[in-house]
């Protein structure tokens, strides 16, 4: 609960990529801020340009279908920016800074913004990913650099809580589960999700959604489909990072064809077709903290597999509100995912996601809240 003797609204200056620009964080800092704006004062700023095109191997950085409000102030790759959105962000004269952190290329821009705001301004990262997937020669020092400018720190799993700690021991850091999402809408028919991908009724469906990279393990749930028959489907949907090529000569050698591959960009109207389509969400990534793509299957309460290398199997039971594989070998896989197929173990957890979706009706909220009271504490503190 917010605290009940907030007769004046707590001032917070909000950084972060928002739309136009796509992706899951830019999805997760528009439902905060959304969530936020009722129960504090909050300013919201995004990039003019975010990515050098080096470091962004995909088609486009942003949507044209979303609508974006927040004043874009601030390119990553020209420093000489940084004083003019450092300036703007100091007239709001907020009592909290807030960013969002998820590679170590933002880094020297944080630590910039953060020395030009008066000491008794808490600021804040909320950290989606600390240590980067695919690592560089200065991450380390970015990282240590960024975290001693910070005053207190917000993850969404403990394992990149454990990697704050470990960088930074004296460490202030709240630990808040990455909530549901929500704005993608309800289930709609599966047979009809399925005609429209030309999916036959009775098929296993699998889904690997989302933005393709190596890290994500695509490469292993393909091989896998060798052992698995032809009642098995596999539906990739998101656009390739890096070789197509490499996928797509999987896919052709694969013995089982039941492979349908969308390499584009999913559009928000379309999320439900594909999750509404499948029975089992397969997320077989060799690394990772936390998965946006889990938040929304939880939200169309499709189950899914993860793997332990990383974050996302901490907030899951297996075989009650989803499913977990250790070795993640593309043999042991199959077997898995077969094994998830039997005695009714998917309706099972089905129906725990949707009385789960019940419970966690005001997730988004929750998050807000529990975000002002760790704020609120933390500046009291100055």
């Amino acid at each position: 609960m917010a605290p009940s003797n907030q007769n004046k609204k707590l001032k917070v200056t909000f950084f972060s990529v928002l739309p136009p620009f796509r992706g899951g964080i830019s999805s997760f800092s528009q439902m905060l801020l959304q969530n936020l704006s009722g129960i504090v004062h909050v300013e919201s700023f995004t990039f003019s340009k975010l990515y050098p095109k080096i470091l962004f191997p995909g088609k486009s950085q942003e949507d044209v279908s979303l609508k974006g409000t927040a004043p874009r102030i601030v390119s990553t790759f020209n420093p000489f920016s940084y004083l003019s959105a450092r300036r703007v962000l100091k007239r709001t004269s907020p009592e909290v800074l807030i960013v969002n952190y998820w590679m170590t290329i933002f880094s020297p821009m944080y630590v910039f913004f953060s020395r030009g705001f008066d000491k008794n301004v808490l600021k804040v990262a909320l950290i989606h990913n600390l240590v980067p997937h695919e690592k560089r020669f200065f991450d380390r020092y970015f990282n240590r650099i960024f975290l001693n400018r910070y005053d207190a720190f917000v993850v969404l799993s403990q394992q990149v809580k454990n990697e704050v700690m470990t960088h930074k021991p004296d460490a202030v850091c709240l630990h808040l589960s990455h909530p549901s999402y929500t704005q993608f809408g309800t289930s709609c028919d599966k047979l009809e999700a399925r005609l429209s991908l030309s999916i036959p009724e009775k098929a296993k469906v699998i889904l690997f959604f989302g933005l393709i990279r190596d890290y994500k393990g695509l490469d292993v749930l393909i091989d896998s489909m060798n052992h698995l028959d032809e009642s098995y489907f596999l539906v990739i949907a998101g656009e390739i990072y890096g070789d197509d090529k490499i996928y797509h000569k999987l896919i052709a050698n694969c013995k089982n064809a039941n492979i349908i591959i969308n390499d584009a960009y999913i559009p928000d109207d379309e999320v439900k077709v594909y999750f509404s389509a499948a029975d089992l969400c397969v997320l077989p990534y060799k690394k990772g903290t936390q998965s946006g793509v889990q938040a929304i299957a939880d939200s169309f309460c499709t189950p899914v597999l993860v793997s332990t290398n990383g974050g996302l199997h901490e907030k899951i039971s297996d075989g009650t509100d989803g499913f977990i594989i250790e070795n993640l070998e593309r043999q042991h896989l199959a077997e898995k995912i077969k094994d998830v197929f039997v005695g009714g173990k998917l309706n099972i957890v089905s129906e725990k996601l949707k009385n789960l979706l019940v419970q966690k009706a005001n997730e988004w909220q929750s998050f807000a809240e529990e975000l002002l009271v760790f704020l609120q504490k933390e500046k009291d503190k100055k």
